[in-house]
């Protein structure tokens, strides 16, 4: 029975993938994380309960910690979600970013490096990096979406810090050996992420009937990846995937932050009914831009479907509206967020 050791396995994309791997009865899963303020446990769904998961709360950058865990387990391969995540929250409180997604990371290679030298790994092992497309900084409109070899550019503290990181596991395999993969991914959506980032936000407003904060001129375009194929390609990029290379996940769905937000007002009018003030749109406010804010975002992902055999399932259209109906039916779950760990409140002013 294969091991892996999640790292961040309670966060939003890290949960997912834990999610999938245990399906496969084959597969032993064991979570370290921190449970930082965005961490949901509820996310996995039971797997406390399954004899192939374990647990350890645990920060990665502390290295006898991690050290026992690796020994403990003796995993087959590690998958890094460990991060701090959000650009707004990197806008307002950089060092954090630094210390988890750079020096915690660093101290996490070094142990999977000893480990990986020991006498404990499998000769299949693998370290999977779980990295952002936001390193390769800003496109125009008129240019060619990322890919694998798309030079760094990273424009706020959370994409640098991110890039940083990117660069210490390639020069972990260059410089080690450490059979070491990276990805790099769009932006994620779907059930359980965490109400900061903007569908979920948008969504938990747009219920409460509160004002719609909109950055800038809300043409700024990103490229939406449904989190459940997202988990998907990074199971093949572990299975199939070769050391040393870069693979990106993108779901080829390019829209501007107002057109996200006019339909998640749409849908819900349509689901909940309109209130005599009019419909949800009527909330939407333009607000101060997100300094250094990036204009567009497009992964092109051909090198994972020939390589990997991957491809999104979702389409957006009918992935964003169930995930719509999700957060709808999740009240309760965002209700307690938003009395203990975040009031919905506008972050990353700078």
């Amino acid at each position: 029975m294969a091991t892996i050791l999640v790292t961040g396995g309670c966060g939003f994309i890290g949960s997912a993938f834990i999610r999938l791997a245990l399906r496969d009865n084959a597969t032993r899963i064991v979570n370290v994380d921190k449970l930082g303020y965005a961490a949901n446990p509820e996310a996995l769904e039971g797997a406390a309960q399954n004899p192939r998961y374990a647990f350890h709360k645990a920060d990665i950058g502390d290295r006898a910690s991690m050290q026992g865990i690796l020994a403990q387990h003796k995993p087959d391969a590690v998958v890094n979600f460990a991060a701090e995540t959000h650009v707004d929250r990197s806008i307002d409180g950089p060092l954090a970013f630094i210390e988890t997604n750079v020096g915690a990371t660093a101290r996490l290679l070094v142990e999977v490096l000893e480990y990986w030298r020991g006498a404990g790994a499998s000769p299949a092992f693998r370290f999977l990096h779980v990295s952002t497309d936001e390193v390769f900084g800003a496109l125009t409109p008129d240019e060619e979406p990322f890919r694998e070899t798309t030079a760094y550019a990273p424009n706020s503290p959370y994409a640098a810090s991110k890039a940083a990181s990117d660069h210490l596991v390639r020069a972990w395999f260059k410089t080690y050996g450490l059979p070491a993969l990276i990805t790099n991914c769009s932006n994620n959506y779907g059930p359980w992420q965490f109400p900061e980032k903007l569908i979920p936000l948008m969504i938990a407003k747009a219920k409460a009937g509160e004002k719609l904060p909109v950055y800038g001129d809300g043409q700024q375009i990103r490229d939406w990846l449904h989190v459940e194929d997202h988990v998907r390609g990074l199971k093949a990029a572990l299975e199939k995937g070769k050391p040393g290379e870069v693979y990106a996940f993108g779901g080829g769905a390019e829209l501007a932050n107002l057109t996200i937000v006019k339909t998640i007002c749409d849908h819900i009018d349509a689901k909940l009914g309109v209130s005599i003030e009019g419909a949800r749109t009527r909330l939407i406010e333009y607000v101060a831009d997100r300094p250094g804010h990036d204009r567009r975002y497009a992964i092109d992902a051909a090198k994972a479907m020939r390589e990997l055999g991957w491809a999104p399932k979702h389409d957006f259209k009918s992935g964003l509206a169930a995930t719509i109906d999700w957060y709808l039916a999740a009240s309760d779950w965002l209700g307690r967020i938003k009395a203990e760990r975040y009031a919905l409140s506008r972050l990353g002013t700078g």
